[in-house]
This record gives structure tokens, sequence and C-alpha cells, in this order.
């Protein structure tokens, strides 16, 4: 038994970890730590502290007014980029609580990996990743947002591991802890179901249509395939240092999202106004530049010790939630009525 009289709840934890967690999972005991030092806290973990601050930051309740695929859909049960996010969370859980991985981790990195998207989903990103000098990463600003922006430029001052689960959890680059592996498949798992989902209750495309090599073996509806595909995770991946499925899931995923970019990302109904969210968010980004005073005050102070114009711009357009950006934009170029009394 194991003695807590004189023990910290945190460090009960801690002990926990190292007695319970698989020999690959991140220790928060062993955490490589934090940009700037701080006290321990009595009861919480590092990684659950990390959790914490960004489940109670402001970026994370902006997602909730974010496109993730269709935009300003009418109806409540199509996602948003908070409601993927939560989704890739339980599922990333999911799959760490089965391979006995650090847990809290594995949620901060799920809760932060997309606090840096722009507003109207990937059609915002292809504006700023072509207007911005250097090109735009939505994985590199959510960086930005919880070392810098957040707390009104004190940034959350998370944890290394943390830190590179959510720049990893895109690009070709694979995160340094499994917790960050897990992350980056769930979001694959994540948006592919999720985005099938909306697309048939949006009469986009019928479950029939899907590909049959894919829906034979994944199976023939979203929760089939998601257990399928968690599953076949947590089975492929027991006992080794690395998180991966079997070749043939792998590829009934892939051509899955092959099927979706084809069908539905690009050029379906459900795309439709995604040009006229692009001319919008172009037009703050040039009318920014013109007029660099009309940038709210928080931006202007930090081009007062350093950021580049377009670095402001940038953090405050790839910021703002589809209403705002919205809201923005009419007050900036809709012409207002002329009340005479």
């Amino acid at each position: 038994m194991m003695e807590i009289a004189n023990l910290k709840l945190r460090e009960v934890t801690e002990q926990l970890e190292e007695q319970t967690l698989s020999q690959f999972a991140a220790k928060s005991s062993q955490s490589k730590g934090r940009k700037r030092e701080e006290e321990k806290c009595d009861m919480r973990t590092d990684y659950q502290r990390d959790r914490d601050r960004i489940l109670h930051s402001k970026a994370f309740r902006r997602m909730m007014h974010k496109t993730q695929v269709f935009i300003q859909p009418e109806g409540d049960h199509y996602r948003t980029r908070l409601t993927h996010t939560l989704e890739v969370s339980q599922i990333a859980r999911t799959i760490s609580r089965a391979l006995r991985l650090n847990e809290d981790l594995t949620e901060a990195i799920a809760l932060g990996h997309d606090l840096g998207h722009t507003p109207f989903g990937h059609a915002g990103e292809r504006v700023l990743d072509r207007k911005m000098p250097g090109g735009f990463s939505h994985a590199k600003q959510s960086i930005r947002v919880v070392e810098v922006l957040e707390k009104k430029g004190q940034g959350l001052n998370l944890t290394w591991e943390v830190l590179n689960g959510i720049a990893n959890h895109s690009i070709s680059k694979m995160p340094a802890t499994l917790e960050g592996q897990v992350v980056r498949m769930a979001d694959k798992m994540a948006y592919i179901h999720h985005d099938i989902d909306d697309a048939i209750r949006g009469l986009v495309i019928r479950e029939e249509e899907l590909p049959r090599v894919c829906t034979d073996i994944l199976g023939h509806d979203v929760k089939e395939r998601l257990n399928c595909m968690i599953r076949d995770v947590i089975s492929h991946s027991i006992g080794k240092p690395e998180i991966c499925m079997t070749p043939q899931v792998e590829e009934a995923m892939m051509n899955l999202r092959q099927f979706m970019f084809e069908n539905v990302y690009v050029g379906s109904v459900a795309k439709a106004e995604e040009g006229k969210a692009e001319k919008l968010v172009a037009s703050l980004i040039d009318y920014f530049r013109v007029h660099p005073s009309a940038l709210p005050p928080i931006y202007k102070a930090r081009m007062a010790i350093g950021d580049s114009l377009d670095t402001a711009i940038c953090d405050y357009v790839s910021g703002m939630s589809d209403h705002y950006a919205v809201r923005c934009y009419q007050q900036i170029f809709v012409p207002k009525a002329w009340d005479v009394y």
C-alpha cells in the first residue's frame, strides 16, 4: 500500500503513473518542463495543468464558432472546430487508456491542436497561406497562440511535450511522444468519419456511394468504421514504441479520405460558399495593411515591441471566429444607413 499521508496529491498521481503506465508512456514527473520555471501545483500534474490552461483559454472558446467543413450550415448538428476537437480528444483518450499511455498529456495535446485554426476552416487557411510572407500553418499558429497571444502576451507556458504534440500533429515530422502520435492518428480518424457523417446529413453524399473496397473493411456506418479503426490502432500498437495501424485498415482509411477530397472537400455543393469566405478574409487582410490603425490595441501593442504589421494582421484575422469575421467585414465594407431625425 502506498504511503500517502505526507504526500501531495500531485506526487501520489506521479507515483501511480510510474507504477501503472506503460514503459513507453510520458510520465509527468519526467517532463522536460516549461520555458519559464513555475512552482509545482499541489494537486495537479504538469500535464493536468496544461489541459486546464488550454480548456480555459479564449482561443479554445472561439473554436465554437469556427468552421470545420461546412460554412455556417443551417442546422444544429453539424460539426464545428470545437466539436471536432472534442471528438479528437475522446478518440485519443480511448486509445491512450487502452495502451496505458498518459491520458492527461493526450488530452492536453488534443484540446490544443487546432487553437490556431482560421475562420471558415481551410478556406481561411488557404488565403492566409497565400497572402502572408512565409505562408501560414494552423499548427504553427496554434503554438503562437499558446506561447505568445494568450493571457495578454504572456502565453500559457505549456510543457515541452504538449507543445511538441501540437506542433507536429499535422506535418511530416512525427511527435516525440506516443501520446502526441495518438492525437495525430485520432485527428485523421475523427475528421474523416465526422465529415462523412455531416456530408450524409447534408445530402451531399449517400452511404451507398462510399467505396465498397473501404466499407467492406471498415464497416457500413460511422459507428462501425470508427470502432474498427480504434480497435485496429490499439491491437496493432500494444507493446510497441510507435502508434500504427495494420496496412489494410490504414489503406482503407486513406482511400476514404481521398474519396472525401474528390466528392466533398473540393467542388461540392457544401463548399459553394467558400469563394465568398476567401474573398472576405482576403479583403480584411488588405484593409488592415492599408489601415493598421484600425487594428485592436492589443495587436498594435505587439507591433510596438517588434512584431511586423503582417504578423499582427495574421494574429488578428486567424483568431477570428466566422461570426466575428463577418461582423468585422460588415462594419468596414457595408454602407450604413444614414438616419436623419
